[in-house]
């Protein structure tokens, strides 16, 4: 299927976000898996400058060999540039087909398009018209699934997402799926809705945006399973690890799998929740930054917040912080008396 625009985009920024939100319609339609770079949806672009007031565009320019959404943006943003800088140095622009080359990040020139029958245009005697009534295109929109604006408005409205969260959860359906998924596992008792929903979208905006950035790897393709990013979350809960340790976790759990209080185990995460055995660290710790002491019983009550850093160092992350912050508040409380 070819999809056919008319000449409204006007940067390379609105090339890549229609893209995005053709690719995303296409993956909920459940019709291609929209990787460009395998093949499942290629883009050509024509570009065309126009004087500063006027109606009329240049020539036009065929781009191709862009299979990438970085790619689209990458060559129209040169092709935009280098037929300003043409026309500036009093030359003009010529009617072709250009080839995007990532390597070297420029266009190329193919081959010289300059007349109707150079694009091979023709009629075609045997298709008739192709009259589609409106009801039959009712029918079939009602049989349509949720698509992402939809889906978006709802997960604003039912777990009360910020808009850009949702947007970006909605943006890919095998996200928008791993979010509602690890919501119906993810422990219901323990906490708000809204507030359980906003944990699951920060994994997914953090560090799972992270690691498929960072790998090339997607979410399909990884280790990672709601299952697994509810028993962790559960596990943040219940204060066995913190924040620092339960990335590490999850991780491990994205590239090689393992089920997260395994890997805690195995690696020896688990947060000091023991006050006795914290007492002699943390007696080091205002031993050794005095002032920061002095500050605090002075008043500055930011400088607790050192005092827990340096204990949080101390430990390697494995100081439960919440005990920390309540033990070193009692002891310099006792003190300022």
């Amino acid at each position: 299927m070819e999809v056919v625009g008319d000449p409204d985009i006007r940067s390379p920024e609105e090339a890549r976000e229609y893209l995005i939100k053709l690719r995303s319609i296409l993956q909920y339609l459940g019709v291609s898996s929209g990787d460009m770079e395998k093949g499942a949806l290629r883009c050509d672009a024509n570009v065309s400058i126009r004087s500063k007031g006027s109606l009329e565009f240049m020539p036009k320019v065929e781009v191709k060999n862009m299979n990438s959404l970085k790619a689209v943006f990458g060559a129209l943003e040169y092709e935009f540039h280098r037929q300003i800088e043409v026309v500036e140095n009093s030359g003009i622009v010529a009617q072709e087909t250009r080839g995007w080359v990532e390597d070297k990040g420029i266009t190329v020139s193919q081959r010289s398009k300059e007349f109707a029958h150079d694009y091979r245009y023709f009629p075609e005697p045997d298709l008739p018209p192709l009259i589609i009534p409106n009801s039959w295109v009712d029918s079939v929109s009602k049989k349509l699934p949720e698509l992402p604006e939809t889906r978006r408005d709802r997960i604003i409205s039912q777990y009360g997402l910020s808009f850009y969260d949702a947007s970006i959860i909605t943006a890919a359906k095998s996200i928008a799926e791993f979010f509602e998924n690890t919501l119906q596992v993810y422990d219901q008792s323990t906490k708000p809705l809204p507030l359980r929903a906003k944990g699951v979208a920060n994994w997914i905006t953090g560090e799972l945006a992270r690691l498929t950035n960072q790998t090339g790897m997607d979410l399909l393709s990884s280790q990672m399973n709601p299952g697994k990013l509810s028993e962790l979350m559960d596990l943040i809960d219940e204060g066995v690890i913190g924040s620092s340790q339960a990335k590490t976790v999850f991780e491990e759990s994205f590239l090689h799998g393992g089920n997260p209080r395994v890997i805690v185990e195995e690696l020896g995460l688990s947060q000091v929740t023991d006050v006795d055995l914290m007492v002699p660290t943390i007696d080091k710790v205002l031993e050794e930054n005095s002032q920061a002491v002095s500050d605090y019983v002075a008043g500055k009550e930011t400088a607790i917040k050192f005092l827990i850093g340096q204990v949080m160092k101390a430990t390697k992350g494995k100081a439960n912080p919440n005990l920390v912050s309540e033990f070193i508040t009692t002891r310099l409380d006792s003190r300022a008396l």
